[in-house]
């Protein structure tokens, strides 16, 4: 049965990499506006951006878009997820899918899936993972990776390059696991409930040390399905770079 769902998208002015990230300009629109048509095109019943800022307020509304107005002092993305939720009147069971503002390329059919693994997979928290290109994105610690166990559900999550190849890295020169090693895609979806209880939640020691929240999740119990991405995402947005190279991307298509 496909599954209803909503969709939110976190979004912030203020970022350290890319001052105004989410209000830049591509092919003449806000990548916001991008981010937003992807969400669209997802089949969400409903979508939402929830900003603490009134500029991007003002630039969702200028698009024709929703917008839910949230706490600035928000540590997380997910917290202005769980804001808007509550604010917009949402029950437990409702299904709600957390899409990045910085994810321009993320192809619409992984919303649904992201969607699909809750209400299929009984997962607390579902989100999605595809494979490694090369041996230095598994040693990356830019790109997370994720081990999942023989149901798909997540193991652990981490900046490092897990499972560790011991006896590869003993000699110097490590092989790339692919039938184990994910590269985990940041894409969320649980039911309103479920990201009650998760922004309730103090966070996780591991989760600080590893600069990655899904940790808290595993920490405290909640359990994560970790779905096969049925396509490639595109590239997100984090520096001029990136902002040059989607643009690009955005062109040939």
């Amino acid at each position: 049965m496909k599954p209803g769902f909503r969709v939110v998208i976190p979004a912030r002015l203020a970022s350290t990499r890319l001052p105004r990230k989410v209000l830049r300009l591509l092919q003449g629109r806000p990548m916001l506006e991008h981010v937003y048509r992807v969400a669209q095109a997802s089949g969400a019943q409903q979508v939402v951006v929830a900003t603490d800022d009134e500029q991007v307020a003002a630039a969702v509304r200028a698009f024709g878009g929703e917008v839910c107005l949230t706490d600035p002092a928000h540590p997380s993305g997910t917290d202005r997820v769980n804001e808007a939720a509550r604010r917009l009147g949402w029950n437990d069971d409702v299904i709600v899918v957390n899409l990045q503002g910085d994810e321009p390329l993320m192809p619409p059919a992984l919303l649904a899936q992201a969607a699909r693994g809750v209400q299929e997979a009984g997962a607390d928290i579902a989100t999605l993972a595809g494979r490694f290109d090369s041996l230095e994105e598994w040693r990356d610690p830019n790109v997370v990776k994720v081990v999942r166990d023989a149901a798909g559900f997540a193991l652990y999550f981490s900046r490092a390059p897990i499972p560790w190849d011991r006896d590869g890295f003993a000699a110097g020169a490590p092989a790339l696991p692919q039938a184990l090693a994910w590269r985990h895609i940041g894409l969320y979806a649980y039911r309103a409930g479920t990201l009650r209880r998760f922004s309730a939640l103090p966070p996780a020691p591991i989760e600080r040390r590893e600069a990655l929240e899904q940790l808290r999740a595993l920490h405290h119990g909640l359990r994560i399905h970790v779905g096969i991405a049925a396509e490639k995402p595109g590239p997100g947005v984090d520096t001029e770079d990136d902002l040059r190279r989607v643009e690009g991307l955005l062109a040939v298509r």
